[in-house]
């Protein structure tokens, strides 16, 4: 098996069924499979799964286990070569995901890899881009809300000035769209730290990476449509923010 695909879906029937879609369409010249690992949805979304895509595998934790745990609970049932965590509100075009494996397999430095990420008009998403490892003072900074006020502040952390058309080496890249090898993953024992509920958990994974020798890219030979957090949009503000402040 070339790819497994791993989604975590909470609630998101409005997109989920687009991206699996979207998977099929960009996939065809490689052996692929795909594993929903949902946490408690209660929309009609696995059964809407279960009726359109009968080969997709799912899992389902009864509850929000958080984007960590519930990535690691899909990792049993995966036996791709490589392994690409796809968030639910992603859209992959046609074609490339067989392009990226193919680039990954000659790239062997590379522990992580991840695309362009725009919205529906192919603009590249700011939001989404990579960013620097974060040191205490960014973090606070975000907390009290300052860079509301000196946006600054955060350059360095959000890479002001980033290239979106230069393939390079980055810090850390989104756990929106995040290829690695199960090599690695085996090596790591998971593929989230599980004791991120959620934020900052493709962080740490991004350093633990770099820890081993390899490299974490960012690569525009593809892209992604990326609809940014339209699942997470749904939770509380107030959980949000403590979910955030523990990370």
């Amino acid at each position: 098996m070339d790819l497994s695909i791993i989604t975590v879906n909470t609630n998101g029937k409005d997109k989920i069924l687009d991206q699996i879609q979207s998977v099929l369409d960009a996939t065809k010249n490689i052996s692929f499979e795909q594993i929903i690992s949902d946490n408690g949805s209660t929309d009609g979304s696995i059964e809407e799964i279960r009726r359109r895509f009968p080969n997709v595998k799912i899992i389902e934790n009864g509850r929000n286990l958080g984007f960590g745990a519930a990535n690691n609970k899909a990792l049993p049932l995966a036996s791709g070569e490589f392994v690409l965590l796809l968030n639910p509100d992603m859209r992959v075009l046609s074609g490339t995901l067989e392009k990226i494996v193919d680039w990954i397999k000659h790239h062997e430095d590379v522990g992580i890899a991840s695309c362009k990420l725009t919205d529906e008009a192919g603009n590249f998403l700011e939001d989404a881009k990579p960013r620097r490892f974060p040191g205490v003072f960014d973090q606070v900074a975000i907390l009290l809300k300052i860079p509301h006020l000196f946006p600054s502040i955060l350059y360095h952390y959000m890479y002001k000035g980033f290239d979106p058309e230069k393939e390079q080496e980055v810090d850390t890249v989104r756990g929106s769209f995040m290829l690695t090898r199960r090599s690695i993953i085996d090596r790591l024992g998971w593929i989230f730290d599980p004791r991120y509920f959620i934020w900052f958990e493709d962080v740490d994974t991004c350093r633990e990476i770099k820890k081993m020798g390899l490299k974490v890219m960012y690569t525009p030979i593809i892209s992604g449509v990326d609809y940014v957090g339209t699942t997470f949009k749904k939770q509380p503000t107030l959980m949000k923010h403590k979910w955030f402040t523990r990370s």
